[in-house]
């Protein structure tokens, strides 16, 4: 490796300095707080790639400090500037990202970035470069940065793009790679995981005892993978929407694009294809079926982007979707879902959506970002008990309700012994219970059906009530 450290070294910022595109994350986060921007936004991009990224920086403000930095770069840089070199941010990102970016880090003498006139890109960079520095060396990422190596003394290799590493890694300086694989990002993106929501679909059928009816199956199964696509897409995009959010959280900064890992780009294209999957297979079923899928997405999708802020209002839209699924899959495999299912679904996963609610408060409790969590949540740390009181009760008012369903003609015409499906209210009680006193005590996971889905006392629990099931029937 040569010695460079006597010339000064520029960085760009977007999928070099940081993993993500800034502008991308700035358009999501314009997109959410102000929806009808969506129809400026052509007419600024007509002006120019200058112009659109100082109006939409004119209106929205990243945090320099929760940006998904590329930690072994950063660390790299840092020990040059200890060292005594000169490092210059170079990018095409707007003044006013680079300004906080560079005032953050502290580690760099001065910016070189676009303007309302200028989008310091490609030439324009290379030019702006040479006229301070004759010689120079460069980090970057990407084909804009091609002009820019061609021309300096050091070339160093960040994240960079396959055409990147194929042209320049025999004569790069030094490489930085900081990738995961993309097809685990991708599956992690689409929270597959949560797909277990959707077998809430199957229940409609099995309830019935349809068990061995090999085309309601099928229909069923076309179901949930409609609204599995659908759901994928919709966490997509909720994730763009609340890049910002995420990258203060604890833990969900981690997440494929907060962090970096997917690129913003890649979460915007992954959206309308799997609202395609989703609407193919809706098509398939009947008219009503398709409606009902249409009336889940957009729900969902007003939820993202306006509902999930609204205390109170976004956990009863939660509880309302998760019964959606139910009804959803009545409507798939021609089969009556009794209401008083319904009702007890309703209640259950309002009780759920709160646990979801307050894990998330007694996670950032006392942290340093709660005026972040009361702006995008819309709670506040005093609204613990109240959550508690309204979550527990919740709960058990879904319990007296499921005694009413055991009480309906429905049952007694299903079941030849329906007295022991009483067995289900002790165990629903004992779930319900520790899903709340776990919470209570902070160690609950703030997806409860993810917590559930790894919980051993939930398997037994399950497997308690489908032997009572059985030998009901």
């Amino acid at each position: 490796m040569k010695e460079n450290s006597s010339i000064p070294l520029c960085v760009d910022l977007d999928g070099t300095l940081v993993k993500i595109d800034t502008l991308h994350q700035a358009l999501f986060l314009l997109l959410r707080r102000s929806p009808s921007s969506i129809f400026r936004i052509p007419g600024w991009i007509a002006k120019g790639k200058a112009r659109l990224k100082d109006e939409v920086m004119q209106r929205i403000t990243l945090d320099a400090s929760a940006l998904p930095y590329h930690q072994a770069f950063l660390a790299h840089i840092r020990k040059e500037h200890e060292n005594g070199r000169t490092l210059i941010l170079a990018t095409a990102s707007n003044y006013r990202t680079a300004n906080a970016v560079a005032e953050h880090l502290g580690i760099f003498s001065e910016t070189i970035s676009s303007n309302v006139d200028t989008n310091m890109r490609h030439a324009q960079k290379l030019d702006s470069i040479k006229k301070r520095f004759p010689r120079f060396g460069y980090a970057g990422n990407d084909v804009a940065d091609f002009p820019i190596w061609d021309e300096a003394e050091e070339v160093i290799l960040v994240n960079p793009s396959p055409a990147a590493q194929t042209k320049y890694a025999a004569q790069a300086d030094q490489v930085f790679i900081e990738r995961r694989a993309t097809l685990r990002m991708l599956l992690k993106a689409m929270r597959c995981h949560q797909w277990l929501k959707n077998l809430l679909i199957f229940a409609p059928m099995f309830l019935a005892h349809k068990f061995s009816d090999t085309e309601t199956l099928a229909q069923a199964t076309i179901a949930f993978f409609a609204f599995s696509f659908a759901a994928s897409s919709i966490y997509v995009l909720n994730d763009l929407f609340d890049l910002s959010a995420d990258q203060h959280h604890p833990r969900k900064c981690r997440r494929p694009f907060a962090s970096g890992d997917l690129s913003i780009a890649t979460g915007a294209l992954l959206i309308p294809v799997l609202a395609v999957l989703s609407l193919a297979l809706g098509i398939l079923l009947s008219p009503t079926f398709l409606a009902m899928l249409l009336v889940y997405y957009a729900i969902t999708t007003f939820y993202s982007w306006r509902l999930k802020q609204l205390a109170i209002v976004d956990v009863l839209t939660l509880a309302i979707l998760y019964s959606m699924r139910i009804v959803a899959g009545s409507i798939a495999t021609s089969t009556a879902a009794s209401s008083w299912f319904i009702i007890f679904a309703i209640f259950l996963f309002l009780s759920l959506a709160l646990v979801k609610r307050l894990s998330e408060l007694i996670e950032m409790k006392g942290g340093s970002d709660m005026d972040n969590a009361h702006r995008e949540r819309g709670y506040q740390i005093d609204d613990l008990p109240l959550l508690m009181a309204f979550g527990t009760a919740s709960g058990y008012i879904s319990v007296f309700v499921f005694t009413m369903y055991l009480n309906s003609d429905t049952v007694s015409a299903l079941y030849t012994r329906p007295e022991w499906l009483w067995i289900f209210c002790p165990l629903l009680l004992y779930w319900i219970t520790r899903i709340w006193m776990l919470t209570w005590r902070g160690q609950m996971h703030d997806d409860p059906l993810a917590f559930a889905a790894k919980d051993w006392h939930t398997y037994i629990i399950a497997a308690l009530g489908a032997a009572t099931l059985l030998f009901s029937i």
